[in-house]
């Protein structure tokens, strides 16, 4: 059974020296410059997702008074570099 995948062309101009960078990869993987930008833009789209929902995970701890004091954090951060270093702050 072929189930085609709809695809759509995405067109953008990039600097010359990322363009020879993923030709060079394309070629060193044996791929297609196409399948390394697919490769590369999948990876970043999956990133940006993970970084939105960590973002409203965030802002949902924010809103429950799940946080941290600024000075206790400034404080164990300061101790890092002493010889009595400070326990992490925890909420």
């Amino acid at each position: 059974m072929n189930m085609a995948i709809e695809t759509k062309v995405l067109t953008t101009h990039v600097p010359l020296h990322l363009a020879e960078k993923v030709e060079a990869m394309a070629s060193r993987l044996e791929r297609s410059r196409g399948w390394v930008m697919k490769q590369a833009l999948a990876a970043w789209v999956d990133q940006e997702e993970e970084r939105h929902r960590m973002t409203l995970e965030a802002l949902d701890d924010v809103d429950a008074g799940r946080v941290i004091d600024h000075q206790a954090v400034r404080a164990w951060a300061d101790s890092l570099g002493t010889d009595a270093p400070l326990p992490p702050p925890s909420a």
